[in-house]
């Protein structure tokens, strides 16, 4: 059959995520070039009983795209579809990267609205997770999404605005993969803008008792707090009437591939080794941060080249909770033998309304917790997750976290709502796997 190949017929090629702490090993791979020759795929693993999930570049810490089943490569069904100008509209294939999306767009004058803080994802593997980055009045990138189209269990193909088949518009932008498997999402756009950036070291307790005002005096504000410093590394994106005056070119490779990549890998490496010398590290650390302002294109502010390898846990909290948590963290680290050579980051977004979205029903704060990759990290997950929990927060679906679906559906308030869809959508769970029975339940 035309339009997808096979990549195995035996439990041969193993599928890890960019991180390497999850993988899987399905029975079959396949990629899929077309809508159709996806539906095929779904019916042909519905008929042989198997089950089937598609994933992105694997950039989740999770394994909720993880298969023994079929597992969908993203690489052959990619490419912008069409761009509406007159609506303000670009489809693109599910497995197209953000950043060829990107391009395209600023080639055509247009622009996202928001972004993430990296853009290596599929559309579909960063939209269904619920990727975001911060912002004081633009939502995540799920929330930027106009239509979609999903190949259901059957095999059917359905496509999905807030005018057709609502309901499951509503949920499928933040799917799991639960719901079926997206082939192509449309995403509202707008013409191409310049975003003003200022980045600007600040203490703690500046960033923290302005927090609020900093949120709302910026179109984009967040920051990195150091552990074991009172150092935070701000960062203030406006848009702005232009011209471009971005970095120059050795002060943007120095800052953002010399000290941001090569310097802190080597850092990292270091506090592996000898975690001693972690407080030290961040201590220099802190004062190496940039001050620095630039104006670009949206995507080369949002954005920045992220090659050192890690762990990460993320937590969505009402908004109000934010610079408690934050502080509760800090004592928790400081008062404990841990060393973190990661920064925690904070983003904000306002409330939207998808059911399964972090930020569902309310303005949120993210707090993002990582370490180096091959770094412990369970006793620093556990010791921040019980506090996020205790502030209600909501993981992050594609970040590393151990809530079930007893304690999801008590924080989200339309968890029943999803649920039920998946019921009707997939009653005999042809999109399932480990994780998402543990999140969702049976």
């Amino acid at each position: 059959m035309t339009g997808w190949s096979r990549r195995s017929d035996r439990r041969s090629d193993t599928w890890r995520n960019w991180a390497g702490n999850t993988g899987s090993r399905p029975l079959r791979t396949v990629a899929p070039s077309t809508t159709s020759a996806l539906a095929e795929v779904v019916r042909r693993a519905a008929e042989d009983g198997l089950p089937v999930k598609a994933v992105g570049t694997g950039h989740s810490f999770t394994s909720v795209a993880g298969t023994s089943g079929v597992l969908i490569r993203p690489e052959r069904l990619c490419g912008v579809r069409a761009i509406d100008r007159a609506a303000g509209t670009v489809t693109a294939a599910a497995g197209t990267p953000l950043k060829q999306l990107n391009q395209v767009l600023a080639g055509e004058g247009l622009s996202l609205t928001n972004m993430g803080d990296i853009m290596e994802q599929t559309v579909s593997g960063a939209t269904s997770t619920g990727t975001h980055g911060t912002g004081r009045d633009s939502a995540s990138l799920a929330a930027q999404i106009a239509g979609l189209e999903m190949v259901c269990a059957d095999g059917s193909v359905l496509r999905c605005t807030p005018e057709e088949n609502a309901d499951v518009f509503a949920a499928a932008r933040v799917g799991l993969g639960a719901l079926g498997v997206l082939s192509e999402i449309t995403f509202a756009v707008e013409p191409l803008f310049w975003l003003h950036a200022r980045e600007q070291p600040m203490a703690f307790d500046e960033v923290t008792s302005r927090f609020e005002e900093f949120a709302a005096e910026n179109e984009h504000f967040e920051f990195y707090w150091f552990p074991h410093t009172d150092v935070c590394h701000t960062k203030r994106n406006n848009r702005a009437p232009g011209p471009a005056r971005p970095l120059p070119a050795v002060r943007g490779w120095v800052d953002d591939e010399l000290v941001a990549n090569g310097v802190f890998q080597a850092a990292c490496s270091l506090g592996r080794a000898v975690p001693a010398t972690v407080p030290a590290i961040a201590r220099i650390s802190g004062r190496v941060v940039s001050d620095r302002a630039y104006t670009d294109i949206p995507y080369k502010v949002f954005t920045s080249p992220r090659r050192v390898r890690f762990l990460e846990m993320e937590f969505a909290l009402p908004r109000e909770a934010a610079v408690a948590a934050l502080t509760d963290l800090r004592a928790m680290i400081d008062r404990s033998d841990l060393r973190i050579g990661f920064p925690v980051e904070v983003r904000t977004a306002p409330a939207d309304d998808i059911p399964l979205s972090s930020a569902s029903g309310r303005e949120s704060v993210y707090l993002a917790m990582h370490v180096y990759r091959g770094t412990p990290h369970e006793a620093y997950f556990t010791a921040a997750e019980r506090i996020m929990t205790a502030h209600g927060g909501r993981p992050h679906w594609g970040k590393l976290h151990s809530r079930d679906a007893e304690y999801l559906s008590a924080v989200y308030p339309r968890f029943a709502e999803f649920t039920a869809l998946r019921d009707r959508l997939d009653p005999d769970r042809l999109f399932r796997n480990d994780y998402l029975r543990r999140v969702l339940g049976e």
